[in-house]
C-alpha cells in the first residue's frame, strides 16, 4: 500500500439521518428535467423543440462557445416542455419519459488512441462528467490535463457511501479509468480506514490513501496533497457514478447516468437509497418528507455544499445524494445568552457538546443571528480547512475583487465546495462557498 496521507485539520460534522445500507425503490418519474444550470460554463443552445422523441443519449443543447460539448437526454420520451426564465434564458427542457427506455446506439469498444476516447465522450453527452481545475468548469477538449483526479470516498456525514452505491459498478468504473487513462494518468484516492475491506480496492489505477475527517473526501483537497495546482496548470476531476457512466458507454454502447442516490438528513423518513436518474422531481420522493413538506428543506447534493431545490426542484445532474432539513424557523427565548443548550452543536466550547462527543444532532438550517462584522482571525478556518492556503485572506481577496491577491492566496487550488467547513464554523455567518463562487467567476470574466 502506498504511503497513506493523514489530515489533522477537518470536522466531523455530527449530524442524524445518515442513509441506511438498503435500496428502497427504483424510480423513473413521468417526467426528468436537464437544466444548463448544472453544467458551470456552458451557455446552452438548444437542440430541441417540444413534441421532439428523444433516446436516451441523444442530444438537448449544446455549448455555444464549443458546440463539440453536448448536453444529452438522461431518458427516453418526448420534450414536454422548454422553461425560460426572464429574457428567456433556458432554464430547463423537460422530457416526458417512456415507459420502456430506449437508447441511442454507441459503439462498445473501447477506443485506442486518446483522441477517440475525447470524440466517443463528446458524442455521447459524457463529456461535462470531465470538470477542469482550476475554476470547475467543463473541461476543455483542446487540452491535455497534468493528470485526472477521483475520489473514491466522500467525507461529508449523510453523503452517499461510495463502496454500498458503487459495489455494482465495478467493471464499468474500471472500464471509464481504463478509457482515461489514454488521456492522462487516472488518480484515485481512497479512506484509508476503509479500503481493505472495499470493493473498490480491486481497482487498478495509480492509488492514494487518506486518513482524516471532513473535507478529506474532497478531491479538491486530495489534489493539493498530491500534486497542487499553478498558475497555467490544468487537471480534470471525474465522479466515480462519471467513470461508470463511461465505462458502460464503451461496455455495453449505450448513454446510462442511472445511479444510486442516498436519500438523507435529520427529516428523512427512515433514509434510504434509491435508483434514479438525474433530473428526477423531488416530488418522485414524497415518501420520505410527505409529513413534513411545510418545514423541510429539500437539498439536492449534500448538507454542506448542495443546492435548495425544493418541492418543485429536480436530482442535479452530478449528484447522488438528497438531503432533508428541518427549515429553523422558530424564535429561541434568549437565544445565544441560554445557559444550557443541550440540543445545539458547537465547534468550540460555547455549549456542552464538547462533552457528548458521541452525540449526533437533529441540526435544522437555523443560522442563529445574520452576516455581521468579518471576524479577523484565521483560527476558525485554518483549524478545518487541510489546504496548504490562507483562506481568511483568499475570502477577502475575492470580496475585494483583488485578482493578484487571488492568485496568491490560492484560487486556483480551491473550489466553493472545498470551503463548506469554512461556513459552517464562520462565527461571522458569511456565505463563504458564494464568495469564492464570485471570486471564481470573476476570474473567468477577466483571465479569459
Amino acid at each position: 500500500m502506498s504511503k497513506t496521507i493523514v489530515l489533522k485539520k477537518g470536522l466531523e460534522l455530527p449530524i442524524t439521518g445518515s442513509a441506511e445500507k438498503r435500496l428502497s425503490k427504483t424510480l423513473l418519474s413521468d417526467v426528468v428535467a436537464v437544466q444548463p444550470s448544472d453544467f458551470k460554463g456552458l451557455l446552452p443552445r438548444l437542440l430541441v423543440k417540444e413534441g421532439d422523441a428523444v433516446l436516451a443519449g441523444s442530444p438537448v443543447f449544446s455549448d455555444k462557445k464549443n458546440p463539440d460539448i453536448l448536453i444529452t437526454a438522461p431518458a427516453s420520451g418526448t420534450v414536454k416542455a422548454i422553461v425560460r426564465g426572464e429574457k428567456r434564458k433556458l432554464l430547463a427542457v423537460l422530457i416526458q419519459t417512456d415507459p420502456e427506455q430506449k437508447y441511442a446506439p454507441f459503439e462498445a469498444k473501447l477506443p485506442a488512441e486518446a483522441e477517440d476516447v475525447k470524440k466517443a465522450l463528446l458524442q455521447s453527452g459524457l463529456w461535462p462528467w470531465l470538470v477542469q481545475r482550476p475554476y470547475g468548469i467543463i473541461a476543455d477538449p483542446a487540452l491535455t490535463p497534468k493528470a485526472i483526479f477521483v475520489s473514491a470516498f466522500n467525507s461529508t456525514p449523510g453523503a452517499a457511501d461510495a463502496d454500498f452505491a458503487f459495489e455494482g459498478e465495478i467493471p464499468a468504473i474500471q472500464a471509464g479509468i481504463d478509457a482515461l487513462a489514454k488521456i492522462a494518468e487516472v488518480h484515485v484516492s481512497f479512506n484509508a480506514k476503509t479500503y481493505e475491506n472495499s470493493p473498490l480496492a480491486r481497482l487498478n489505477a495509480t492509488k492514494h490513501f487518506f486518513e482524516g475527517k471532513c473535507p478529506a473526501g474532497n478531491v479538491g483537497v486530495q489534489i493539493s496533497h498530491i500534486s497542487p495546482i499553478h498558475k497555467d496548470e490544468t487537471v480534470w476531476t471525474i465522479s466515480l457514478q462519471g467513470l461508470a457512466a463511461v465505462g458502460k458507454l464503451f461496455l455495453k454502447g449505450r448513454y446510462d447516468v442511472r445511479r444510486m442516490v442516498a436519500v438523507s438528513g435529520p427529516m428523512a423518513i427512515q433514509p434510504a437509497y434509491v435508483s434514479a436518474l438525474p433530473g428526477t422531481p423531488m416530488t418522485a420522493l414524497k415518501a420520505f418528507y410527505s409529513t413534513n413538506e411545510d418545514i423541510v428543506r429539500i437539498v439536492s447534493g449534500d448538507v454542506l455544499s448542495g443546492k435548495t431545490v425544493g418541492v418543485e426542484g429536480y436530482l442535479g445532474y452530478f449528484d447522488n445524494t438528497v438531503t432533508l432539513i428541518k427549515e429553523g424557523t422558530e424564535p429561541e427565548p434568549f437565544g445565544w445568552a441560554m445557559p444550557l443548550r443541550w440540543k445545539q452543536y458547537s465547534t468550540d466550547h460555547c455549549y456542552f457538546s464538547w462533552l457528548t462527543p458521541w452525540r449526533k444532532y437533529d441540526m435544522d438550517t437555523n443560522l442563529h443571528g445574520g452576516p455581521r462584522a468579518f471576524v479577523m482571525s484565521d483560527q476558525y478556518y485554518a483549524k478545518v480547512l487541510p489546504m496548504d492556503i490562507y483562506p481568511l485572506y483568499l475570502i477577502k481577496a475575492c470580496l475585494a475583487g483583488d485578482i493578484e491577491k487571488m492568485e496568491k492566496f490560492g484560487i486556483y487550488e480551491v473550489l466553493p465546495e472545498d470551503l463548506a467547513v469554512c461556513e459552517f464554523v464562520d462565527p461571522s455567518k458569511n456565505y463563504i462557498q458564494d464568495i469564492i463562487a464570485q471570486g471564481i467567476d470573476l476570474m473567468l470574466k477577466e483571465m479569459a
